[in-house]
This record gives C-alpha cells, sequence and structure tokens, in this order.
C-alpha cells in the first residue's frame, strides 16, 4: 500500500513537471515566433510601401517631360530634333519663342546662331543644319546665284524695316555738303538702302535700277553724299564714323536701337516691305518636309506674331502670306 501511493505521487510530480516547462517554454517560443513573423511582414510592408512611390515618383518624372498642348502630348525623349541657323536678333529670339510650340507638334528647335551673312547658307548647303532663318528672299536668290548652292525658300515670316539712323549729324535738314553716309556692301542690301535714301529726296537713281541699284546708278547727288559701303553687320559699330548710316533692322535691333529713334523708315507699302520678307531657307527639295511645314505653321501663328508685334514695337513685321 504504502509502495503504491509513494509510485503514485512521484508520477505526480513527474507530469507536473513536465507541464510548467512545456507550458512556459511553448509560449516564449510561439511569442518569439510572432514577433518575428510581425517584425518581417511589416519590413515587407515598408520595401513594398516604398518601391510603390519609387514607382509613383518615376511615373510623375516622365509625365513632367512630356510637351503638352491642344489636349496632346508628345514625350521628350521622342521629339525629332531641328537644327536651324540664325541671326541673333530677332530671329534666334523668334525661335526661341517658338520652342514650346514646336515641341507640342513632335519637334526640338536646336538654334545655331551666326553674326554673318556667308556662314549659314554654306552651312545648309553642307547639312550642318536642316534650315536656316536670317536673310530676306533677294539676298538668298542672289546668294544662290553667286555661290551655286542648291537652297530654297520654305516661305516668308515678317520683315524688318530699314531706317536711316544719326550718327554725327542729328536730322536729315542737317546734312551738309559730302557728308558720308553708310550702306551696307552686298548688292540686294545696298539696293534698298539707295532705295530709302531717295525716297527722302537725298539722291535720284537710274531709272530702272531698283532692286539691283549700286552707287554707281546715282544719277542725282545734290549734297555731294559720300556713299561708304560697309558689311552691314559692322554700320552700327562705324556710326559714330559718319553722319548717317542705313542700318538693316536685325543690326539695328541687336545694336540697342530702336525703329522710333530713326530719321526715316521704309513705308509699309514700299517696294522693300513686300520684296524684303525674310525667309526660312532649306536645301532645295525639303520645302514640303514635315518638319519644315511644321515649322512654318508655328512661325506664322498668331503666337509667333503677337511675340513679334509686343517685342519689337514695329522693327519687325509679321508677314500674313
Amino acid at each position: 500500500m504504502k509502495k503504491s501511493l509513494a509510485l503514485l505521487m512521484a508520477a505526480s510530480l513527474t507530469v507536473l513537471s513536465l507541464t510548467a516547462c512545456g507550458g512556459n517554454g511553448g509560449t516564449d517560443t510561439t511569442a518569439a515566433t510572432t514577433a518575428a513573423q510581425a517584425e518581417e511582414t511589416t519590413a515587407a510592408e515598408g520595401e513594398s510601401a516604398a518601391q510603390e512611390n519609387s514607382d509613383e515618383a518615376d511615373t510623375q518624372a516622365e509625365a513632367g517631360k512630356e510637351s503638352e498642348a491642344g489636349g496632346e502630348t508628345v514625350a521628350a525623349g521622342d521629339l525629332q530634333k531641328i537644327v536651324i541657323g540664325a541671326s541673333p536678333a530677332p530671329h534666334a529670339e523668334i525661335l526661341n519663342a517658338a520652342k514650346d510650340l514646336m515641341a507640342a507638334k513632335g519637334y526640338e528647335l536646336e538654334i545655331r546662331e551666326y553674326t554673318d551673312y556667308i556662314q549659314p547658307n554654306n552651312a545648309l548647303d553642307a547639312g550642318d543644319l536642316d534650315a536656316n532663318y536670317f536673310q530676306h528672299l533677294p539676298y538668298l536668290e542672289q546668294f544662290i546665284e553667286q555661290h551655286g548652292v542648291k537652297l530654297a525658300s520654305a516661305g516668308k515670316v515678317h520683315y524688318e524695316p530699314f531706317g536711316i539712323y544719326a550718327g554725327k549729324t542729328a536730322d536729315l535738314a542737317s546734312l551738309g555738303d559730302k557728308a558720308k553716309v553708310a550702306v551696307p556692301n552686298d548688292v540686294t542690301n545696298e539696293a534698298r538702302a539707295l532705295l530709302l535714301l531717295e525716297a527722302q529726296g537725298l539722291i535720284k537713281l537710274k531709272e530702272g535700277a531698283g532692286l539691283n541699284a549700286t552707287k554707281n546708278d546715282i544719277v542725282e547727288n545734290t549734297k555731294n553724299l559720300e556713299i561708304i559701303e560697309i558689311e552691314a553687320a559692322q554700320i552700327p559699330r562705324s556710326i559714330n564714323d559718319v553722319d548717317i548710316a542705313v542700318i538693316n533692322g536685325n543690326y539695328a535691333i541687336e545694336a540697342g536701337m530702336k525703329v522710333s529713334d530713326a530719321l526715316a523708315v521704309e513705308a509699309s507699302d514700299s517696294v522693300a516691305a513686300t520684296t524684303y520678307g525674310n525667309v526660312v531657307a532649306v536645301r532645295a527639295g525639303e520645302e514640303s518636309s514635315d518638319a519644315i511645314v511644321a515649322l512654318m505653321e508655328v512661325l506664322k501663328s498668331d503666337e509667333i506674331k503677337k511675340f513679334m508685334e509686343d517685342k519689337y514695337e514695329g522693327a519687325v513685321v509679321p508677314l500674313s502670306e
């Protein structure tokens, strides 16, 4: 009896001992496992959220590179580049104003500035440019004839009234005998300058000389004016060395001159106004390419016309044709 009781008590103690260790050990292990799993889940959720934020940021950044107009969007990476040469003012300024409108049509304008009238035509003919915008049609036609290049006009955009500006003499009525008058030395621009001088009654040209006139075609010069031929871009820098100067509109703008300060300006209905429209020049046969058609549409748009009128105050006049 005593022996059975002892065995029963030992067995009870063993069961109690096993239950205590198993219970505490099982609870600690489960808690640790649960905590670890929770930490892993939290970390995974954090990484997922971070990735989603990163993807969203990338999407927003990509969207920010798109050009938008008229309800259409064109990704920046999809823009087709057009390399165009231009004189700094007003042509490069006008092209810069046209960049967003061109981007909306799917084109990126790369503008290369030139300060003379020779290089941009040679660069276009050589294939270094897709177009140029700096010259009027008579000059382009003369250049083609003289240099044998295969270029053509894609259309007129604007004209820049020639002006007579004061040098040593403050007004035309005060011009003295043998006064010095600077004019451009290239044929078409010299003719234009001489026509303006004739319109002011300062000289008279041989009948029919017109747009081909040179100083050798002057048949009346009552004041014995000394006509000095100077490279067009250099005339503004030489104005203090002469009495008056006839200056191309773009070079006057570059020199900070205003058409309102000129002593005389070409009339809007003059031969010059209707003849000397500044054109976009391209290689012959490319006048109707998609890129050039888009460029001409933008340059003749209401937005660009307004830009010209607001910025240049009559020194640049947009053309409708």
